[in-house]
């Protein structure tokens, strides 16, 4: 294949980490490995200068409420449109907000073909907007449908997404290709009983492992409220990341009589996460409002024992290698009280089997062909 120039608009990239931001940097590292040209637009962040790779800053502006996130201003400087936006062979936009439709009107008007990642369910995020709920989700509903009809082709990360917009009036091309990670780099995680001696779990103890932003979409306070239902000593919680609702998170702990039990640990490097996830007896996820759920795959492939909200996504992800629960404390502390004391070869080895669909190999492939697909005979030669 000939080598691609790629604009890839984003509006979140680092310095933030979430699993948008490395969706969106996994797949730009694949391709530019594979020869291709990848070029991130993305939101100017105050105090952050670039470590590497080409990211192209735009001036942005802070959101009125409490968020890492900021409002991009659509306005490129007259070399990056000329020298690098008028020459793309496809733009892929990765939200459907200033910066997506930024790549939509570059597409259109220089003739590019143009691909919408659907990384999220913008619905359960209206309790960010100071409006009335039901209104916000629906008019985040006909955002999503006007914005994905734009465009000529539309990735999602699991079926249940794809059954989603189709559901919304999502009628252009929907190509279901999962948020790939980096299968050897979480496989490699090793139990470590000196790691979980810092995480609080004692011998004999069961730790318990959640990773995410704490923040009301994800649900945290299930895995709080279903701890104390418990009631057992010996399960242990490390929750990795940070987030606007920890604050109320620990308080909760302390009220439901399990912060002795829980650790906090704040945001955490991703290269530190293989470990943890394989020194956790259980890997935990309560939330509900994925698309998929990175950390979901990222469990996976480091061979724990994954325990899940029910939910279509996460149904897709596990592929009958992890259990689901309805996302109750009572239902989720039934089965917090069957995870084993000690790891079992053949849930793990069922878990990386399941992990091995999530590779970036796999996805850069189906990623590339889509964009392939979309190029006019005269962007091929």
């Amino acid at each position: 294949m000939e080598s691609l120039r790629i604009g890839f608009f984003t509006e979140i990239y680092r310095p933030v980490i979430n699993g948008v931001v490395a969706s969106v940097e996994g797949l730009a590292e694949a391709l530019r490995a594979r020869g291709h040209l990848v070029y991130c637009f993305a939101p100017r962040m105050p105090g952050h200068d670039e470590a590497d790779g080409p990211v192209l800053r735009m001036p942005s502006l802070p959101l009125p409420t409490r968020t890492p996130y900021r409002l991009t201003l659509p306005v490129v400087s007259r070399r990056n449109l000329n020298g690098v936006i008028k020459r793309l062979s496809v733009v892929h936009v990765h939200s459907p907000f200033v910066t997506g439709w930024m790549g939509l009107r570059y597409s259109r008007r220089y003739g590019m073909p143009l691909v919408y990642t659907y990384h999220t369910q913008l619905e359960a995020y209206a309790h960010y907007v100071p409006f009335e709920p039901n209104a916000t989700r629906f008019a985040a509903t006909q955002l999503t449908r006007a914005f994905a009809n734009l465009t000529d082709a539309v990735i999602v990360p699991t079926r249940a997404m794809a059954q989603r917009l189709t559901e919304v009036g999502v009628r252009v091309r929907v190509e279901v290709v999962p948020s790939g990670i980096d299968i050897a780099r979480f496989g490699a995680g090793r139990r470590d009983d000196a790691l979980r001696a810092r995480l609080g779990a004692r011998p004999g103890d069961r730790l318990l492992l959640a990773v995410g932003r704490l923040a009301r979409e994800k649900n945290v306070e299930l895995l709080l409220q279903a701890l104390g239902e418990l009631r057992d000593s010996s399960v242990r919680l490390a929750i990795a990341g940070d987030g606007p609702l920890r604050p109320e998170l620990e308080e909760l702990a302390r009220r439901s009589g399990v912060s002795a039990q829980t650790r906090f640990l704040g945001a955490i490097a991703r290269e530190e996460l293989p470990d943890l996830y394989a020194s956790a007896d259980a890997f935990v996820m309560p939330s509900t409002t994925e698309t998929q759920g990175l950390v979901l795959a990222e469990a996976l492939a480091a061979g724990a024992r994954v325990i899940a909200s029910d939910s279509a996504q996460s149904r897709d992800v596990l592929g009958g290698a992890g259990i689901t629960a309805d996302p109750t404390p009572a239902a989720f502390a039934r089965a917090l009280r069957e995870i084993p004391g000690r790891p079992n070869d053949a849930v793990a080895a069922a878990a990386r089997r399941a992990a091995e669909r999530f590779s970036l190999a796999t996805q850069t492939d189906r990623t590339l062909a889509i964009y392939q697909s979309l190029q006019k005979p005269a962007q091929i030669a």
